[in-house]
Formats: structure tokens, C-alpha cells, sequence
């Protein structure tokens, strides 16, 4: 497990600070969100509650929700599967909601509840995937609770809509999941998971049309010993036990597959395989010469999250380096190509988890795991943090930038104040799932697949030749400029950002998400 890799390191007190990503939330300690005060301190008298033991490490934004999960390591998690309230008055540290219910995320409750969840990963068909590792506890004090088991919701209903259990061929004994990758196709139906089993050194592939399972094998999901030696926090130990945990999916190809990227968690180098292979139960045995070889990101390069935007570009995690790093799959991968873009030894320890939305503005969560492991954290101290930014400002001045993919659109450019005040909208929930923008190209992004007629006849068929649909249904730039006022504004993780209203709270301006209006002020505290 890659706390593990985390046993041995401490803390040096670098002056530095990230510079692009924006610190959006803060907590010295995690909470969450009751139904009266009365069960909250039945909590906390219970133990149902210990605020201490809580350590975030996913995330997942869609629309007006960010969710976190935090894994029951430690008693007292009251939710394993949690959001914050986009659309909400701004709260520098805001309290966590459980999703779908308390209920929902009952400890044991094998076939309603959540037990520990990881990683979760939203689609463009309003589903969130969860997988339910179903442990309690961190090694080597573990109990398997419930088996491994993929929960998926209706974020419009929020209703669970499917649970599957994984098949007893695809765990081994040593299995431990902590990565999901979504495949999306032309529809709903077509849509693909993968998961990587780090201790087992596996790759299971799901298929949501056939609600089914199975798992490939491969030398490349194996840790490399020539790179187990480990240097984090100034501190050297010899650890390589970890094989394969970061993986992404690219864009579609021509062909109307992806590539999935994916790295042992000991190791420099990075291998894929075509989607092709890994959405076809017969490539189980056979596809050995399938899975390339990429390249190496090089020296201090152990990565333990990555995910692809529309422009190939990849983002991961470097845990050596307390930093986010990028690699434009548009050049060969090899350390003259990979660049940092951004860090910060103080507020970067241990960045767990980074995601991408639909608005291309990129999410990391960073949580000290660390000191939370090994010794106790300091609760006077800022121990949890997310940031914020665009792909594109990340990128800026980097071997990784690139131009954003251009849309075609004949709505007019709305406004942040006509779209809910005067829009009639009341929350994010209620806005349609794409914000129409001003054209920025004569080209239409339909996506083209001129080797398969076949496919091209399905995509004909999903995106017919109205322009207005068009740039409603593939637009990636969909309401990524919403967040510009936030984005235009330097801050650090020694200055956390507080945002103070130019103007009264009214009923009218409360429901209004804060990061999409004009009139707040961002203040540095001294």
C-alpha cells in the first residue's frame, strides 16, 4: 500500500510555495456536516466521530459538487464517501457532506453501504464510479470487511444505479486497489473501468454494457528493482514492493480507441496498452506484445496519481518532489520532456490525488500522509489542502503547453450574472450540462474517425450537423471561463485566500455559487 512507501519520512520546513495552483480549502483538521448538533456530539461521545483520525485522499469534481473521500484507516470515520457544496456560501475549510447519505456509507454494510473508498472518478454521463475496497483498518492491522465491489450513482438522483462485485478470478491474495480509469465511447453503454491492483500486480478491465469483469497479467505492472531505492523528505530507505497504481486514459484515437497509460508505483518509466486490447475478454491471454514500453520521466519520478486532458497532455503527482509534473504525449517521453509545474514544499507534501473537469481546470488534494502515518499531526497546523488552476495556466511556459481545442458555437457568450440571476437558474444543479461560448474556430469538433466507416456512422448518427448541439455536446472549454476571477489571482499555502463579499448577502446571492460572480474580493491574510 503506498503508505508504506510514507512510514519513514518527516518534514523539512522549506520556504516555498506553489505559484500557479490556487489554494481553494484548507483544514487543520476534517469535520463533517450533521443533521442536528444533538447527533453530532452523539457522535463524538460515541466515537462514531474522532476528527483526528480522518486523512482525505481523493477527489472528484462535477458541477456543483467536489467529492472527497476519506478511508476508514482509523476508527471514528463517520463517511468514507463525502462533498462539499460548490454552490454554498464560501468556507475557507468547509465541513464534509457524506454521498449519498450517513446511511449510505455505513461501516460493514456490505450491500448498501460504503466501507472505504480511494479514488472515484465522475463521467459525461452524470455517473460517479466508486470502488468499495471494503477494508477497515491500515496495515498490517486490516480486516476485510466486505469484498471489493464497483458502486455507481446517479448524480442527478443521486441514487446507486449498479453494484458489482469483482469475480474471485480477478483478487488474488495480495490485491489492494486503489486507481480507477474511465474508457468512455459514443454512448452511455459503451463506457469501460479500469483498476489497478498495485500489490497484485494486475489490471482489471470492467464493461458496463456487459456488467462484467476479467483481468490481465503483465510483467510491466511489476515494480522495477533497479529504482527501489527511495529519497522523500531528505530521508533515503530501500522500499519496491509497489507495481502498478498510476493510470490514465488519452483522448480518442482515430481508430475510436484510447491508450492507457500506467506506471508501477517503483518506477521511472511508463508503459500503455490500446484500449482495444483491454475491452476484449480473449486479449485476457496473448496480448503480451500488446503493452509498449513509453519511455522514462527519470530521476525522482515515483508517481502514485495521473490523469489526461483533451490535449494529451498528462499530469501526475511526484511525491519525490512535493510537486505536480506534466508530459505532452504530442513528444516522446523522456526527461527533457517532462517539466514541474508547480511546487511547494510546504503545501504540496504528499499531493494524493490530482483530477480534471470538464472545464479543464485541474484539482489537487495534498494531505501530509506522511506525519499522519508515522507520528501524529500538529491540529494547530494547516494539514489538508485543495488547489486549483486551469490546465492551460499549469502549463504556461512549459515543454507541455499546448493550444486548447477550439469550438464552434452559435449561442452567444453568457455572463456569470445572467446565468443564474437572470437565467432564472437558482444553483449549479439547475444549469444544462454545457455552457454554450463564443466561437473560437470555423472547424466543428465532431470526432472523426476516418479509418472506421463504421464508427463514423454511429458518430454521424450521436452528433447530427447542428452547430448548436455540436458545441453543447463536445465542447472541453464547457464553463471553464467561470473560474477566471479565481484563477487571475496569486496565492500561496502560506496565505491561504479568504473571500470577502463586496456586497450584502442576500437570498439571491447566497445560492449563487461564490467563484461565479463578479462582485467578491480576494484577500490575502497577513
Amino acid at each position: 500500500m503506498v503508505g508504506r512507501i510514507l512510514l519513514f519520512c518527516g518534514l523539512i520546513a522549506v520556504a516555498s510555495a506553489a505559484v500557479k495552483l490556487q489554494e481553494v480549502y484548507s483544514w487543520n483538521v476534517m469535520d463533517w456536516n450533521y443533521p442536528d448538533q444533538y447527533l453530532k456530539q452523539q457522535a463524538l461521545q460515541t466515537g462514531a466521530l474522532i476528527r483526528q483520525n480522518a486523512l482525505p485522499v481523493g477527489i472528484e469534481r462535477w458541477r456543483n459538487k467536489l467529492f472527497v473521500s476519506v478511508p476508514r484507516w482509523r476508527p471514528g470515520i463517520p463517511a468514507t464517501l463525502n462533498y462539499i457544496p460548490l454552490d454554498a456560501p464560501y468556507e475557507p475549510s468547509p465541513k464534509l457532506t457524506p454521498y449519498p447519505s450517513f446511511r449510505g456509507n455505513e461501516l460493514g454494510d456490505c450491500e448498501n453501504g460504503l466501507t472505504t473508498v480511494y479514488r472515484i472518478k465522475a463521467d459525461k454521463c452524470d455517473r460517479l464510479w466508486v470502488l468499495d475496497v471494503g477494508t477497515y483498518g491500515y496495515d498490517p492491522n486490516v480486516t476485510n470487511v466486505c469484498p471489493y465491489a464497483l458502486n455507481v450513482y446517479d448524480l442527478n438522483t443521486d441514487r446507486r444505479i449498479r453494484r458489482y462485485v469483482f469475480r474471485p478470478e480477478d483478487i488474488v491474495s495480495t490485491t489492494f486497489i486503489a486507481n480507477i480509469a474511465l474508457d468512455e465511447g459514443l454512448t452511455c453503454d459503451d463506457t469501460f473501468a479500469y483498476f489497478s491492483d498495485e500489490l497484485g500486480y494486475g489490471l482489471i478491465s470492467y464493461s458496463w454494457e456487459q456488467n462484467k469483469s476479467w483481468r490481465f497479467s503483465h510483467s510491466y505492472f511489476m515494480p522495477d528493482p533497479l529504482v527501489g531505492d527511495f529519497n522523500i523528505a531528505g530521508l533515503n530507505f530501500q522500499w519496491g514492493a509497489e507495481g502498478i497504481f498510476g493510470i490514465s486514459a488519452s483522448p480518442m484515437g482515430g481508430d475510436g480507441f484510447r491508450t492507457l497509460y500506467f506506471s508501477p508505483l517503483s518506477s521511472y518509466t511508463e508503459f500503455s496498452v490500446s484500449t482495444r486490447i483491454l475491452r476484449d475478454e480473449s486479449k485476457v491471454t496473448g496480448s503480451y506484445k500488446d503493452f509498449k514500453v513509453v519511455g522514462t520521466r527519470g530521476r525522482d519520478t515515483h508517481t502514485t496519481a495521473k490523469v489526461m486532458d483533451v490535449t494529451g497532455v498528462q499530469l501526475f503527482n511526484l511525491i519525490d518532489q512535493n510537486a505536480i509534473g506534466c508530459w505532452s504525449t504530442n513528444f516522446a517521453l523522456k526527461p527533457q520532456n517532462i517539466a514541474v509545474v508547480d511546487k511547494d514544499d510546504v503545501g504540496l507534501v504528499f499531493p494524493c490525488d490530482i483530477k480534471i473537469d470538464e472545464g479543464r481546470n485541474v484539482w489537487v488534494i495534498s494531505d501530509r500522509m506522511p506525519v499522519f502515518l508515522e507520528s501524529e499531526l500538529n491540529y494547530g497546523d494547516i494539514n489538508f489542502r485543495i488547489f486549483v488552476s486551469s490546465v492551460d495556466k499549469l502549463t504556461q511556459g512549459t515543454v507541455c503547453e499546448t493550444s486548447p481545442p477550439s469550438i464552434q458555437s452559435s449561442m452567444p457568450l453568457l455572463s456569470r450574472p445572467n446565468l443564474f440571476n437572470n437565467g432564472g437558474f437558482q444553483s449549479v444543479s439547475q444549469v444544462p450540462p454545457r455552457v454554450f461560448l463564443q466561437s473560437t474556430s470555423s472547424r466543428s469538433q465532431i470526432p472523426t474517425f476516418p479509418n472506421n466507416p463504421q464508427l463514423m456512422s454511429r458518430n454521424q448518427q450521436l452528433f447530427p450537423s447542428n452547430p448548436q448541439l455540436t458545441s453543447s455536446v463536445t465542447s472541453p472549454n464547457a464553463i471553464s471561463t467561470l473560474f477566471n476571477p479565481l484563477l487571475n489571482t496569486k496565492q500561496t499555502s502560506r496565505q491561504p485566500f479568504s473571500v470577502t463579499p463586496s456586497t450584502p448577502q442576500t437570498i439571491s446571492n447566497r445560492v449563487n455559487p461564490w467563484w461565479l460572480r463578479n462582485d467578491y474580493q480576494v484577500m490575502e491574510n497577513l
